[in-house]
């Protein structure tokens, strides 16, 4: 039997695309559609006799300027013809979700998130863009919404990420939605047996609403180590940012580093910040993976990553004031043996990759040879 996987684009990795993978295991002979295709980057990972791009590939720099041409995505996917197909399953943050598919196809997808910048995020967006992307904002966002809600009642079953993502589904799409948590590799971190290190890690790109500031604030401050790994287009901001804590070299940078670096930086740290509101968030996971604490703001997908007290704890608003009242409230659990790296990597394993597997098998289903998923 014929199975179509859909996902926006592939163009970089990331947690979305792990998604895609973990699918490409448990359909191994399925087809790939997606709006472009960057086949230096991705070509190792999905091969490209796999990958079948919309007619957005074909405009010059496509690969780079594709989140640009948001006006173009609807009818890209539905351009896709996906007829012969007996299960067509999705991987969407944006767009992809609004293939068409026939009466008698199963539909499943897998929504990491309905369109930030079309709903809640709007403003936001709105207010970070320059005067050419709010004129288009204003006049195409209208018609994005309705399509967006249309498009989203064409599926059959739909699968979030975390109950924080069928929330806003319920609220954008009025349609419920099964929870099933995005698959993290548990097995390749696991802790090293050595107790932690005085100091603290940031992980993360280095774009506006990683709240990575407010780390490096923190830190700085109270004179606490940080280590910031990653990179991105905020990085001389947040250089400069650190060299106002810097006479003593307890911020320092690493740049974009190896899997097995990170690795190590997890295992031995006193435990990971992590500022960001996620919709699911998979470094936290990964540190506790290792064994080690998470220091989380408390929204988002975090609430049901992390659990307060046992494997980390939360701050309640994006400031500096707030983190530095957890990094205390962290110190003084620590010292009272509140957190041990056996009971948080235990806990780490019910976010792994064959979990993942298991229950997405338990929802696409064959029975009498056809596909049946739940709905």
């Amino acid at each position: 039997m014929k199975v179509a996987i859909v996902h926006d684009w592939l163009v970089t990795y990331g947690g979305a695309e792990r998604v895609v993978e973990e699918f490409l295991k448990i359909y191994p002979d399925a087809d790939i559609f997606t709006l472009v295709y960057d086949k230096k980057k991705m070509g190792k990972i999905f091969p490209p006799e796999k990958v079948h791009t919309s007619f957005v590939q074909k405009i010059p720099c496509a690969t780079k300027l594709y989140t640009k041409l948001l006006s173009l995505m609807p009818k890209a996917f539905e351009s896709f013809d996906l007829t012969g197909y007996d299960l067509v399953i999705a991987s969407s943050s944006s767009c992809a979700k609004g293939v068409i598919t026939s009466p008698a196809t199963p539909y499943i997808a897998y929504i990491h998130s309905p369109m930030r910048y079309a709903w809640d995020l709007y403003f936001d967006y709105f207010k970070r863009s320059g005067l050419i992307t709010r004129f288009f904002m204003k006049r195409q966002m209208p018609k994005i919404r309705q399509w967006d809600f249309i498009s989203s009642q064409r599926i059959d079953t739909l699968v979030a990420n975390s109950a924080y993502i069928a929330r806003r589904i319920k609220k954008f799409w009025n349609r419920d939605s099964k929870v099933i948590f995005p698959p993290v590799d548990t097995e390749r971190i696991s802790p090293n047996g050595l107790p932690p290190e005085d100091f603290y890690v940031v992980f993360s790109r280095f774009v506006p609403y990683k709240r990575i500031d407010l780390a490096i604030s923190a830190c700085g401050k109270t004179g606490r180590r940080l280590v910031v790994i990653g990179g991105g287009k905020l990085e001389k901001d947040l250089k400069s940012l650190a060299a106002k804590y810097s006479h003593d070299a307890k911020i320092t940078f690493t740049g974009r580093i190896s899997d097995g670096e990170v690795k190590d930086y997890l295992q031995k740290c006193r435990a990971l910040i992590f500022c960001a509101e996620e919709d699911f968030g998979i470094i936290p996971v990964e540190a506790q993976a290792a064994g080690r604490p998470v220091i989380a703001f408390g929204k988002g997908g975090a609430l049901e990553t992390v659990q307060d007290g046992k494997t980390g704890v939360f701050f309640s608003e994006q400031t500096d004031e707030s983190l530095v009242e957890a990094l205390d409230r962290f110190e003084k659990l620590e010292a009272d043996g509140a957190f041990k790296s056996e009971t948080i990597s235990a806990w780490a394993k019910k976010f792994s990759a064959e979990r993942f597997r298991d229950e997405i098998k338990a929802t696409v289903k064959v029975e009498s040879g056809k596909w049946k998923v739940e709905s």
